[in-house]
């Protein structure tokens, strides 16, 4: 039973993401919705010292504006955590091996390159390799907290 809404869970995030990867970037803009939920540009003075190279553009409130900002740092969060979680969903289903880690993360890996592939070939969107390594490091970071999860149960067994 467990494989199975694991296998579930599977389908439901493979579908979001090729839904999400067929719309362009107009359909998916978060930023009006910002502007209502967050009318005084909370944490602009914190932001604003943030400035970050990504696809060889400059991020920063003082490049794209406080709301394309926030925009793009929720955007990388839910790929991040999306992969994350599409990863231990992977693990689940793999069958017990030495090697299920390491077969689940490059399993995510090749998931997230076909994602961006997607992308390429819808309107309005852009693939990037930049986008690749972040769903990977999701990927690998919630593996890592998975493994570091069940040594620390195993310690507190003995």
């Amino acid at each position: 039973m467990k494989k199975l809404l694991a296998l579930l869970l599977l389908i439901s995030i493979i579908v979001g993401l090729s839904i999400s990867s067929s719309q362009t970037y107009e359909q998916q803009s978060l930023v009006s919705t910002l502007q209502e939920l967050l009318p005084n540009e909370p944490g602009i003075n914190s932001l604003s010292t943030w400035e970050f190279t990504y696809w060889n553009r400059t991020i920063s409130i003082e490049e794209r504006g406080y709301y394309h900002f926030v925009e793009f740092l929720i955007r990388k969060a839910a790929h991040f955590i999306t992969f994350g979680f599409l990863s231990l969903v992977i693990y689940w289903l793999l069958p017990k091996s030495k090697s299920r880690i390491l077969l689940a993360a490059l399993f995510t890996f090749l998931l997230a390159c076909a994602d961006e592939l997607h992308q390429y070939f819808t309107g309005g969107r852009t693939a990037t390799m930049q986008d690749v390594y972040l769903d990977t490091a999701g990927a690998v970071t919630f593996l890592l907290l998975l493994v570091f999860i069940r040594l620390a149960n195993q310690l507190r067994k003995n």
